[in-house]
């Protein structure tokens, strides 16, 4: 029978349904978790743009100090995104299962080792900020800006960790529209308060990077109120008041090391990685730092969009193979890389459209301009790999297959992008000087690592191991 031009189109090939199962159905579904997603994540991509304009108002020192914090606190993180990632997962699965109360208890138990973590990573944070600095790159020019940042968010780490930690369940469920409102509140008082506190308007102080930081820990614990609240109200399905006495078990305990103990992995892989190739470029030389930096709050709307798809199907895929459907997994994997792949193409069209007065948004420097105009032009080509190896690590985890993931980071992103980012901005860039590679090094190094990164989980997902994984 001839394929209509729907099913040509978004057909999913490889993968066989039963009459009854509608392929508009999964598209339906899987748009009405992502969208949220992808919105609350391109938003605040566009906020965390506007903050990067705003404190590049006081100048490009300020900008690559502000860039220099974000791997340190990504580290301190790391432990609390495990277990957010793990609370995703299991709850999922439990939501298939319908087990409501189990998914209850396993929030309970997450947020009460965020706690325990969030008092740690605190204290490490404010009183160990310059060697965290320093590892990260910062010099005797970007680290007295850097530290009086660092040490003011640190102070907001455990509203932090309660505000991911509850974001993250909620995900599980597919309530992404109310994790997209609750970052969003926080990043409008965020935005404002910058507006205030740097420059000095409305009649508050103009109080610089440190204004900038009091911005974003404010904005921070805003969040944090608006998701405690969420849970706090009877009614909802991870609603805390009703759940009955708090216990930790070995089931929801194991789910959460199973998917944590991988997510850790990964996590320690990327942040080698990215940390390594930040020091690297801080090495070549400012200017190419700050290009960077600018490049990366636009290139964050390719991953923050991603993020918005695989974070629908990381709950779908649980909540199907909690459900004993391995063939709506599997569907629903399909469903994201085609969504995956159309949204790629209108950014690429966006970018290369509008990559100058992009630039010209963070700042009015010559050089650093002509430099990121150049860099956008070279991402174009990583846009479209790039979004599917987000996607398709969403639905590995949605499936616990958490280890296979971070093998993935440990080859691309903590040994080949590191390795390729020093040959482009040295060797290469020392024996071609003429082409800009201490610039581009950066980002022709993220291209290779999002093309390795999505072939080796395509060939994952296409072999089905994943379907099998308990949780």
């Amino acid at each position: 029978m001839k394929k209509s031009l729907w099913e040509r189109i978004f057909g999913l090939r490889g993968v066989t349904l039963p009459e009854e199962d509608r392929l508009g159905g999964f598209y339906k579904r899987m748009l009405a978790v992502a969208w949220p997603a992808a919105l609350e994540g391109m938003l605040v991509s566009l906020m965390n743009s506007f903050d990067t304009m705003m404190v590049g108002k006081i100048g490009p020192v300020a900008i690559a100090a502000v860039g220099l914090c974000a791997q340190p606190r990504m580290i301190l993180l790391l432990l609390v995104q495990a277990v957010c990632v793990g609370t995703t997962s299991v709850i999922a699965r439990r939501r298939g299962e319908e087990r409501q109360d189990a998914a209850v208890s396993c929030l309970k138990q997450s947020l009460a080792l965020v706690t325990a973590l969030g008092i740690l990573i605190t204290v490490a944070g404010y009183f160990l900020a310059d060697p965290f600095l320093t590892l990260a790159g910062a010099n005797e020019e970007t680290l007295p800006d850097a530290r009086i940042y660092f040490r003011i968010v640190a102070m907001a780490f455990m509203a932090n960790c309660w505000s991911l930690c509850i974001c993250a369940a909620q995900r599980g469920v597919g309530k992404t529209r109310i994790t997209m409102v609750t970052n969003m509140i926080a990043n409008v008082v965020n935005v404002t308060l910058n507006y205030c506190l740097i420059g000095g308007h409305l009649g508050f102080p103009a109080l610089g990077i440190r204004g900038a930081a009091i911005a974003t820990a404010v904005g921070t614990c805003v969040s944090c109120v608006v998701a405690v609240a969420v849970v706090l109200k009877p009614g909802g399905y991870l609603s805390l008041p009703k759940s009955g006495r708090f216990r930790f078990d070995k089931e929801t305990m194991s789910g959460l090391i199973k998917v944590g103990s991988g997510t850790i992995a990964e996590s320690v892989f990327l942040r080698i990685g990215f940390l390594i190739s930040g020091r690297l470029v801080a090495g070549v030389s400012t200017a190419a730092y700050v290009s960077t930096q600018i490049v990366q709050q636009v290139s964050g709307l390719s991953f923050t969009l991603g993020d918005g798809v695989a974070s629908a199907c990381t709950a779908l895929v649980g909540r199907s193979l909690g459900a004993k459907r391995k063939d709506h997994a599997m569907a629903y994997v399909k469903v994201s890389e085609k969504i995956s792949l159309f949204m790629s193409l209108l950014l690429i069209a966006f970018i290369f459209f509008l990559r100058e007065p992009l630039a010209r948004l963070f700042t009015d420097d010559g050089e650093i301009l002509a430099a990121s105009v150049l860099c956008f032009t070279v991402i174009l080509a990583a846009i479209i790999p790039q979004n599917l190896r987000v996607v398709l690590s969403g639905c590995l985890r949605g499936a616990g297959d958490v280890r296979y993931v971070a093998l993935v980071s440990l080859i691309s992103v903590a040994i080949l992008r590191p390795a390729l980012t020093w040959l482009f901005c040295y060797p290469l860039n020392d024996l071609f000087p003429v082409m800009q590679f201490g610039v581009l090094g950066n980002w022709l190094s993220f291209g290779i690592d999002a093309l390795v990164r999505s072939v080796m989980l395509t060939h994952r997902v296409n072999k089905g191991k994943w379907l099998n994984i308990k949780l």
